[in-house]
């Protein structure tokens, strides 16, 4: 017979012990909660610094392509 131990039940628990009690319990599970925060840590971001570096873009690149995109603005507002 498993009884599951609810946030309640643990709450209920812990208000019934002494302060000292309640600290010794706060410095036994700091740890624990520390190391699980470490394992769910996001992983590092990898820079975007020089990801363009060695592309072939010019400016008239640059320029057709702001050309394509600006060429029909402000479009006819169809209803």
């Amino acid at each position: 017979m498993d009884k599951t131990v609810t946030l309640e039940n643990a709450l209920a628990l812990i208000k019934q012990l002494s302060l000292v009690d309640k600290i010794r319990l706060i410095e036994q599970i700091a740890p624990q909660i520390e190391q699980e925060l470490i394992k769910i840590q996001p992983p590092k971001r990898t820079s975007l610094r020089g990801i363009w570096r060695g592309s072939n873009i010019t400016e008239s690149d640059i320029a057709e392509v702001r050309q394509e995109m600006w060429s029909n603005f402000p479009r006819e507002c169809r209803i």
